[in-house]
């Protein structure tokens, strides 16, 4: 698969070969930032685990370039935390066994920009290739402009594809604030009790 950006990963944690790596992608998390599928999609990663008819494929369409500094990283330069993100990302992949995991390595300026159609290509492919029949994401009232721009990416890549090839369920999720504003009739809950023990890996691994 042919990506836009030179740095973009497409990341397999079994080494499973491309095409059957992606076909067994059955469940699908769209996120801007790294960690922010741990959050938001965790219903979709305990559903897949150990699952061998189910399958988790992870993108992150951001470079994590712009991530906070404190502590050990304050002083990191915008490339060193790029190197940084990456890695946690990659790890929280082999730890979930996700079937692959998609780290595109735009900017965030990229993604609040409607007039840049690379992220939008990338997704269209990202899905065609992968067919996924639910899809988490963020919602569109979320508060985080590049959370919101990944949505809108997101919806125009799917809107892009014919019927037959578009997911059946479309999430938007909340990674940082609550929905305690919204009726409780327009929320759908998910039950995350399962594999408290990877839950906590999970978000352990992104150190930064």
């Amino acid at each position: 698969m042919t990506l836009s950006m030179p740095q973009a990963i497409m990341f397999i944690p079994d080494n499973v070969a491309e095409e059957p790596a992606l076909a067994r992608t059955t469940h699908m998390a769209v996120g801007a930032h790294q960690d922010d599928l741990e959050i938001m999609a965790y219903a979709g990663v305990i559903a897949c685990f150990q699952q061998e008819n189910q399958g988790f494929t992870g993108v992150v369409v951001t470079n994590g370039a712009g991530s906070a500094r404190t502590g050990v990283y304050e002083k990191y330069t915008d490339e060193e935390m790029v190197v940084v993100r990456r890695k946690e990302q990659m790890k929280a992949a082999l730890l979930g066994e996700y079937a692959a995991q998609f780290l595109l390595d735009h900017p965030s300026r990229a993604i609040k920009d409607p007039n840049d159609r690379n992220p939008v290509d990338d997704l269209e492919a990202i899905l065609r290739a992968c067919r996924p029949e639910i899809v988490f994401t963020h919602n569109l009232a979320d508060k985080h402009d590049t959370h919101v721009g990944v949505a809108l990416k997101l919806i125009e890549a799917i809107r892009r594809l014919p019927a037959e090839l578009r997911p059946k369920k479309l999430y938007g999720g909340e990674v940082w604030r609550d929905l305690d504003w919204m009726t409780d009739s327009d929320k759908i809950a998910f039950d995350t009790s399962a594999h408290e023990n990877l839950q906590s890996a999970l978000l352990g691994v992104f150190d930064s």
